[in-house]
């Protein structure tokens, strides 16, 4: 495992799924955490779970598509820390639908979470980490950002900004040693996922190559790689981890 000892991570939507794993692996890798969502009893567990396993963690209630939440978030995390190295902007939501049924409020909720939210926190994390001159910044964004995906234009729309976001960004703030990259996870085991019934899990492994779901873990470490000091020269990109269902 890369090491991240004496790094400070903030995670978002780190309640459940790809963001719990994401906050447990990095925290595993030696980095202290705050962990960021709207469900105030998943992450309190959340942070006394990683402290019995020797670890350090802060939980931050927080609505990602809040300014003033975000703001107030990473005050406390700077607080707390001191400094801040690492950011995952995982927080997401859906609001299916078809295009031609789909409600402005629906729409407008899916991207003030996911794209703009990620925006709002980028603006709080840069402070920190331009005065560092060094930093991570990765965002979790979707495989079908990259293939569409039906009922989902307003999903689809976020997460194909994100990876837009992502490479602007990493573009601006390059000369300080600031890294943004994306991951795009493919179909993944996840409470979102578990519901599905079982015909229909079973025709979206026919689309994996590797005949699988893949695992919030398996995730959580593409992560904590982009985060090490490891890939430093890699930044702008975006890492599929899908399972070989979309190569390109």
């Amino acid at each position: 495992m890369f090491s991240l000892k004496h790094k400070v991570a903030l995670i978002t939507g780190a309640s459940q799924g790809i963001g719990r794993a994401t906050a447990r692996a990095l925290s595993e890798a030696g980095a202290k955490v705050a962990v960021a969502a709207r469900n105030e009893q998943q992450l309190s567990s959340l942070a006394a779970e990683i402290a019995s396993a020797g670890g350090e963690a802060l939980a931050v209630p927080m609505d990602v598509g809040d300014a003033a939440q975000v703001k107030n978030g990473f005050q406390q995390a700077l607080g707390k820390f001191g400094r801040l190295d690492i950011l995952v902007n995982n927080a997401a939501i859906t609001r299916d639908t078809l295009a031609l049924r789909m409600k402005l409020d629906d729409w407008d909720a899916v991207l003030r979470t996911n794209l703009t939210g990620a925006h709002l926190c980028i603006q709080q994390a840069l402070g920190a980490m331009l005065k560092q001159r060094s930093g991570r910044i990765i965002n979790i964004t979707s495989v079908v950002a990259e293939t569409g995906n039906a009922g989902q234009a307003n999903y689809v729309a976020s997460k194909a900004g994100l990876i837009g976001l992502t490479r602007a960004i990493a573009v601006e703030v390059a000369s300080r040693s600031i890294t943004v990259n994306a991951i795009a996870p493919g179909f993944i085991t996840t409470p979102m996922t578990d519901p599905l019934p079982e015909e229909l899990k079973e025709k979206m492994k026919s689309m994996i190559p590797l005949g699988r779901f893949g695992t919030d873990r398996e995730v959580a470490a593409a992560v904590v790689f982009l985060a090490s000091d490891e890939a430093g020269y890699i930044t702008g990109q975006v890492l599929g981890v899908n399972g070989g269902m979309h190569m390109g």
